[in-house]
C-alpha cells in the first residue's frame, strides 16, 4: 500500500501542476482526453463483468485444504517458480504495460525550457587539439581585485 502511495506521490511531483494552471486549456485536448477515459472505462467495466461472472463457478474451485504443500522451499522460491512457469506470459505483459507508463510519464513531463545551457555531445566528440586548448594573452593589472 506504502509504495502505491509512494507513486502517486512521484506522479503528482512530475506534473507540475502550476506549470499547467498557467498555460491556456485548449478544448481540441479536452475532446482526447473523454475519448481516451472513456475507452479505460470501458475496458475496467468489461474486466468488473469477467470478475462477477467468475462467482458463477465458485463451486467448481478447489479447497485449499486438500492441496499438498511442499513444506521444503521458502515462499519466495514458490513464488517465483510459478511466476517463472505457470504466469510467465502475465508476468512478461505487466512488465511491457509498467514500461509504457513510464515513457508515457516521461513524455507528459518533458518540455523543452528556454535559457538553459545544453551540452552538445556531437562537437564534443568533434573537437580535436588545436579546437580544445587556447592560448590567451593576459594584461598585467587587468582583472579581479581581491582586497578592496
Amino acid at each position: 500500500m506504502g509504495a502505491i502511495v509512494v507513486l502517486f506521490l512521484f506522479v503528482v511531483m512530475m506534473l507540475n501542476i502550476t506549470e499547467q494552471i498557467k498555460k491556456k486549456s485548449i478544448r481540441k485536448g479536452f475532446i482526447n482526453n473523454i475519448s481516451v477515459g472513456s475507452i479505460a472505462g470501458l475496458i475496467i467495466f468489461l474486466e468488473l463483468l469477467v470478475v462477477i461472472g467468475g462467482w458463477k463457478y465458485k463451486g467448481s474451485f478447489i479447497p485449499i485444504s486438500s492441496e499438498k504443500f511442499n513444506l521444503d522451499i521458502s515462499n519466495t522460491h514458490a513464488l517465483g517458480k510459478v511466476l517463472y512457469t505457470d504466469y510467465i506470459h502475465l508476468f512478461q505483459i505487466s512488465g511491457i504495460i509498467l514500461l509504457i507508463a513510464m515513457i508515457g510519464a516521461i513524455t507528459l513531463t518533458f518540455s523543452k525550457r528556454d535559457n538553459i545551457k545544453r551540452q552538445s555531445y556531437f562537437t564534443q566528440i568533434q573537437r580535436d587539439k588545436e579546437t580544445a586548448v587556447s592560448l590567451v594573452e593576459v594584461e598585467n593589472d587587468k582583472g579581479v581585485k581581491l582586497n578592496d
